[in-house]
């Protein structure tokens, strides 16, 4: 049995159970949700013995948070790029390939103890936890959570629309300037702001564009869906992209930049990477291509 946290009841008249009373005392249990969840899974002890949700606290009581009882997890033996890390949170750069967490081994979740210190916070999760999604296509930076108030707090501002991200990808065709793409998916409002960084001509479908993207809210394949409706679909997209355009292996769009607030010091925080490799490479390729098809 592995004891996260311990506290005695001082001494007092006490009129609340525990569920209201736990999340007061334990840094680790932050609503009366949390609460329950570790009641039911048999976590907090009183005075030894597993507790019940309708326990009346009283003075002089040991209540003891355990570690649930849980098969080691199996870590996924991948080198990931640390951007960032401290006690509190982690970005990593995702690569393209892997989903960000699901019901299966080869996971960026699973492969998150491999590459990350444990930390020492009294709140620190059991395991390292990311707190937004990457697609299984796309690379770049994903935030992770190292304690569970940090995990709380990242959670809190990206509900609030406080967390700025920026993306970059290849698209087919010549691509406007800037602009904004605002039409809605699945019903529900959907903004991304968008400014060319460069254009070629291509041998296929006449142009290829790199553009950064600002997604000002986080809609499922936002981007992916915005660029496609607006016929400039993203290289690669085997889902939203027509058959008749140009394709290539692995989709061509990277998380490159993102800004925060610190969820411990609320410091202004920004994380960033480089393009992809990949993506000036293609470019470089196809350009070299139309230039030796035309003068040829």
């Amino acid at each position: 049995m592995i004891i996260l946290e311990k506290h005695i009841v001082p001494e007092g008249e006490y009129h609340i159970r525990l569920q209201e009373y736990a999340g007061t005392v334990f840094e680790k249990l932050q609503s009366r949700s949390v609460v329950k969840k570790c009641i039911t899974k048999k976590c907090i002890l009183i005075d030894g013995e597993i507790a019940a949700t309708g326990n009346w606290i009283k003075s002089g009581q040991l209540i003891e948070l355990i570690a649930p009882d849980t098969n080691p997890k199996k870590v996924f033996q991948l080198q990931l790029e640390v951007l960032f890390e401290d006690d509190y949170f982690a970005a990593i750069n995702k690569p393209a390939g892997f989903p960000t967490n699901e019901n299966y081994y080869k996971t960026i979740e699973n492969a998150l103890p491999y590459n990350l210190k444990v930390s020492s916070k009294n709140d620190a999760l059991n395991f390292p936890k990311p707190v937004h999604i990457l697609d299984n296509p796309t690379s770049g930076i994903l935030l992770v959570a190292k304690t569970k108030s940090a995990q709380i707090n990242l959670h809190n501002q990206f509900e609030a629309k406080g967390i700025q991200k920026e993306y970059h990808a290849v698209v087919v065709g010549k691509i406007p300037e800037s602009g904004k793409m605002s039409t809605p998916i699945n019903k529900q409002e959907a903004l991304t702001i968008y400014n060319t960084v460069q254009q070629i001509p291509a041998l296929q479908n006449e142009f290829l564009s790199l553009v950064k993207l600002e997604p000002k809210t986080g809609r499922t394949h936002q981007l992916r869906i915005h660029l496609s409706e607006l016929g400039f679909p993203i290289v690669g997209d085997k889902l939203y992209a027509p058959k008749n355009v140009m394709m290539h292996k692995g989709l061509f769009l990277a998380a490159t930049n993102i800004e925060l607030l610190h969820p411990n010091t609320q410091e202004p925080t920004i994380i960033s990477t480089a393009i992809p490799n990949k993506f000036n490479s293609y470019l470089a390729r196809e350009y070299k291509r139309f230039i030796k098809h035309t003068t040829s």
